[in-house]
Parts: C-alpha cells; sequence; structure tokens
C-alpha cells in the first residue's frame, strides 16, 4: 500500500529554483543587465546593446529566463571592427602579461562554477552532473593550456580577430575553451551566442573575462542576419565553426575565394561496429553512457551496424540497457533538502527539435523500417501538468530503409537505428554512410580484426571495444570526410590552428585539396 508521502508530487529543488540562480547573476556581473533587467551584448568593450529583445524559453518546463539581445548586421560590423582593433595591442603585450591575465580569468570563473551549471540546466536541458562537467571542462581545459602554453606557442604569432559560432551543446567546453585559448594565443575574439540556449551563462562567463583583460566580445543575433559580419567581413582573421552540414558547406562556399584560417566542425553519423562479439556487459555499460544528453552531441553514436546472427544478443542487451534509463525533469526532488535527481537526460533543446525528431521517425516507418524499441515516460519524474513538449523518449529501428532520411543523417536526439549485415565489406561500408564522421567504434574478440577494420573506417577517431569522445587536453580533433574542414583542434593543433608558424609548415587539418593528418588521432 503506498503511503501519503509516495503520492506527493515532487518540487523544484530550492538550490536550482530560476528566479535565485537569476538574482545571484545579477550580483556577480551587474553589468550584463539594463536596468529593467533585460540582457545586454558585450561590444566596443563594454556592456550596451539590448537589440531586439527575442523571448527564450526554458526546455525544461517552458518558463522564460529572458529575452536573448538581438543585433542587426550593423550592430554586428560595428562589434567586429572593434575587435579588431583590439587585435594589435593585445598581440603587443608580452606572452607572460596575456597569460597572466588568462589566468586571472580562471580564477574569476571558478567561485561560479556551480551556479554556471545550474543555468545551463534552464537554459539548454542538461543534468547537474553535465551541466557542471561542461564549465568545469572548460576552466580546467584552459588551466592546462595555460600551464603548458610555452612550449606549444614557441615563436608562432597570433593570426589577428577570431571569430566564434558554435551550437548550444556545449558553451563551456567547447566555445568558452575556444575562446581563452585563442585569446591566451594573443589574438582577440568575437563569438556569437547560440540562439537556442547558452546566452545567460555566457554572459556571466563573458563579463568575468573581460573583467581580467581579454579582448572578448560577445554578441547575439540571427545567423543569418549575422554571417556576413562574423564571417566575411575582412576584419576576421580565422573562424571557429561548430554547427550542421547545411550552414557549414555554406560557409565553407564563402571562405572558399580568401585566406582565412577557419575549423569548421560539422555533423556525421558516427557508427558502432559488432562483428564476432560477445562481451556483452561491457557494451550495455557503453550505450548507457552514449545516452549522455540524450544524444545531442557531435560524438554521440546513432548508428549501430550488427552481425546478422548477433542480433539477438544485441537486441536483448540493447533493450535491458535503455529501458532502464531515467529521463525526465532534472531540477525536481521529493524533499528540498534531497540530492538533484541522478538522470540519463532531461530535454532535448527545444520543441522543435522534439517535433523534427517525430518527422524523422514517422518517415522512417512509413519508408519500411522496423520499430524494436520505444521508450514511455515516467510521470512520476515531471511535476504534474508541467509542458513537456521539449522531451523525447529513446526509440530505435532495424531495417532503415535507404530511401529514408534518417538513412545518412544524424537526428542529433535519442533515435537509434540499427543495420544488419552479413560481411565484413558490408560493415565498413554502412559505417561509412555518411562520407566521414567524427567518432567511431568496433568491437569484436577479435581485436586484431578490429584494428584492421578500423583502418578502413572514414573516421577521425575509432575505438576498438570502447566509445571515443572530442577529448580534452592535449588530445587533438578533428573529423575526415565531410564532417570536418579546415585545420584540426585540441592539444597543440588548438595553438597552431590560431596562429602562424614557420613560412611553408603546414597546418594539419581536411582541406578542399588535401588531409594532413597528425600521427596518432
Amino acid at each position: 500500500m503506498q503511503t501519503s508521502t509516495q503520492l506527493m508530487p515532487k518540487i523544484i529543488s530550492p538550490q536550482v529554483e530560476y528566479a535565485t540562480l537569476l538574482a545571484q547573476v545579477k550580483q556577480v556581473t551587474p553589468e550584463i543587465f539594463t536596468a529593467e533587467g533585460g540582457f545586454l551584448n558585450l561590444m566596443e568593450g563594454h556592456w550596451q546593446e539590448p537589440g531586439r529583445p527575442r523571448e527564450f524559453r526554458s526546455p525544461i518546463d517552458g518558463t522564460v529566463l529572458g529575452s536573448l539581445p538581438m543585433l542587426n548586421q550593423d550592430a554586428a560590423v560595428r562589434a567586429v571592427v572593434a575587435a579588431k582593433n583590439e587585435a594589435a595591442p593585445w598581440a603587443a603585450i608580452s606572452h607572460d602579461e596575456r597569460r597572466t591575465r588568462v589566468q586571472a580569468a580562471l580564477d574569476l570563473l571558478r567561485p561560479q562554477v556551480e551556479l554556471i551549471g545550474k543555468l545551463l540546466m534552464w537554459e539548454i536541458g542538461k543534468t547537474y552532473k553535465l551541466g557542471f562537467t561542461d564549465i568545469d571542462r572548460a576552466v580546467e581545459g584552459a588551466q592546462w593550456y595555460v600551464d603548458n602554453i610555452d612550449s606549444m606557442l614557441g615563436s608562432r604569432t597570433p593570426l589577428g580577430l577570431v571569430s566564434n559560432i558554435a551550437s548550444w551543446n556545449y558553451p563551456m567546453s567547447v566555445l568558452l575553451h575556444a575562446v581563452l585559448v585563442q585569446a591566451l594565443c594573443g589574438n582577440s575574439v568575437i563569438a556569437k551566442t547560440p540562439t537556442d540556449g547558452g546566452f545567460i551563462s555566457l554572459s556571466l562567463a563573458f563579463a568575468l573575462v573581460r573583467r581580467a583583460g581579454l579582448p572578448v566580445t560577445l554578441v547575439s543575433g540571427a545567423g543569418g542576419e549575422l554571417s556576413d559580419a562574423l564571417v566575411k567581413h575582412p576584419a576576421i582573421d580565422c573562424l571557429s565553426f561548430v554547427g550542421g552540414r547545411k550552414n557549414a558547406r555554406n560557409i565553407a562556399d564563402a571562405l572558399s575565394t580568401t585566406d582565412k584560417r577557419y575549423m569548421l566542425e560539422m555533423e556525421g553519423v558516427n557508427a558502432y561496429g559488432i562483428w564476432d562479439y560477445s562481451d556483452w556487459n561491457a557494451l550495455a555499460d557503453q550505450l548507457k553512457k552514449g545516452y549522455d544528453y540524450g544524444k545531442q552531441r557531435c560524438t554521440a553514436y546513432v548508428r549501430f551496424v550488427v552481425e546478422r546472427r548477433l542480433f539477438p544478443q544485441f537486441l536483448e542487451t540493447y533493450t535491458e540497457a535503455v529501458r532502464n534509463l531515467k529521463v525526465g525533469n532534472p531540477t525536481l526532488v521529493d524533499n528540498a533538502g534531497d540530492k538533484l535527481p541522478d538522470l540519463a537526460f532531461g530535454p532535448v533543446i527545444n520543441t522543435a527539435q522534439v517535433q523534427d525528431l517525430d518527422r524523422l521517425y514517422a518517415d522512417a516507418l512509413k519508408t519500411g523500417a522496423t520499430p524494436i524499441y520505444e521508450g514511455k515516460f515516467d510521470d512520476s519524474l515531471f511535476l504534474p501538468g508541467q509542458d513537456r513538449s521539449a522531451y523525447a523518449m529513446p526509440r530505435a529501428l532495424v531495417n532503415l530503409p535507404r530511401q529514408s532520411e534518417l538513412y545518412f543523417k544524424e537526428p542529433f536526439g535519442p533515435i537509434d537505428s540499427i543495420v544488419l549485415v552479413d560481411r565484413m565489406e558490408e560493415l565498413v561500408g554502412e559505417m561509412n554512410i555518411s562520407n566521414g564522421a567524427l567518432v567511431a567504434a568496433i568491437a569484436s574478440d577479435d581485436e586484431e580484426l578490429a584494428r584492421r577494420t578500423a583502418r578502413e573506417i572514414r573516421s577521425f577517431k575509432v575505438g576498438v571495444n570502447k566509445l571515443r569522445s572530442r577529448g580534452d587536453r592535449e588530445e587533438v580533433f578533428g573529423g575526415l570526410g565531410e564532417s570536418w574542414k579546415g585545420a584540426f583542434v585540441g592539444g597543440k593543433l588548438l595553438v597552431e590552428a590560431v596562429t602562424n608558424g614557420p613560412a611553408g609548415q603546414p597546418v594539419l587539418g581536411n582541406y578542399p585539396d588535401a588531409t594532413y593528418l597528425p600521427e596518432k588521432a
């Protein structure tokens, strides 16, 4: 018999109530707000320009968090020109002084790690654990560069002004981290806030970084309207982009007639191949881990290519692993003093993304795919009557036909496709379906076979009996084929990507006319 306590609905934990978090932001960085509480852009060295405010709602429950201060193209050009004017004075400062200022920025950021991690829950739907990890990796990763920059930089010189356009899923460990390293290398930096989320936490972080004396600019606006300023403007010396293939291809075309340095990280179908394999417990752990952030990661594995005779064991392992994943509102607890819930993931980024996932799934079924798993919501993990329109449960399909859009596309959400094969040649072909990927993996009891097969996979990193990730600190990162354009990053390659070296020395990367790979990826 259930007790009355068990029937009580959950509550939003007092430690993550949004009004409390916003009050803390106003106390820590009052300069990012207008007198009325609206948000500003950081340009020309100070916070100004509220732009055209556009309401922003949290994916968690539809709560209005504030309004993006959307700039027009003319204002963005002003910001670019002013940011470029900061490049030469910053480059002229001694290397030791730049390092001291970046260290000061990190020292200002560390006390706010908890606050930023909690803001990321509301802004982009991360669990607390993932939100904390995002900002912690940004700070500690940048610290590694501060501690090791001398050997990587040497006599290399800065490029000038680096522009950053990044997706919403990792605003700290990808975007902020890159900005800090770019500035450490002597560049001035301009970044656009992702329109789908992260502008509040980024504003707080950039305010602290600016206080430390770094030449950083942060602007908000529609990508289409700001593209000419942030990509094509002659003041831009380098572009760092993270996003979808369609936008990246357009950017690559725009840069084809220029000599700008660029790093364009795009999507690809990251595949996991399984052949002559028996360690199903290990695979179950990898399947669970692979659902971090609802597979809204550039390194998420969304395609499993399985030897046909192993499908019964794979299906049993997959179903059991995914069935036990908890998906719900990441802010809810039973009692005010409880720890935040340990969920697999919360919402996807917004309602529009759920609708697109539903569309891709329906199209796959219509074209002949067979559903093998459809998750169901657990009502106890939500508030009664709360907006769930941004939540999507795990789903999986087998026998996905080639005429399905999902066959060639990364869903960027919790939909898996399973392809059955009978020959190793088929496995390789199906894993290479997107003409390039960031990561891949091969699982086999025969490790020699797995390593030999890994060399045939068009992926920058291939794990053998394990997942691969973007990596931190000294680990390099990039992509092959259509998953990446331009210079590779990570470790010393990130430093080389945003600096000039000796004449004739190539910057490693994937270019239209050649690919220059590091010795080990």
